[in-house]
């Protein structure tokens, strides 16, 4: 079983809007607590998905994937 990677820190609302800054989106202030429970959601999720083991898992076929189904809610 591979080490457990350090748990990324909580990204502060500042650290948000330095990353969108950078990324050319700046927020306005009113956005920043949400984008920020969003983007630390996403760590966690992230994180414990790292940790789950696939190991025992063959990979899927075509076979039993079914269609592919686009929703325009998306």
């Amino acid at each position: 079983m591979p080490p457990e990677a350090p748990v990324p820190a909580d990204l502060t609302p500042q650290d948000v809007a330095q990353w969108a800054r950078r990324a050319g989106l700046p927020l306005e202030s009113e956005r920043l607590d949400a984008v920020t429970a969003t983007a630390n959601h996403i760590q966690a999720v992230v994180a414990t998905l790292r940790e789950l083991d696939f190991a025992d898992v063959p990979p899927a076929s075509a076979d039993t994937v079914g269609p592919e189904v686009r929703d325009a809610a998306v």
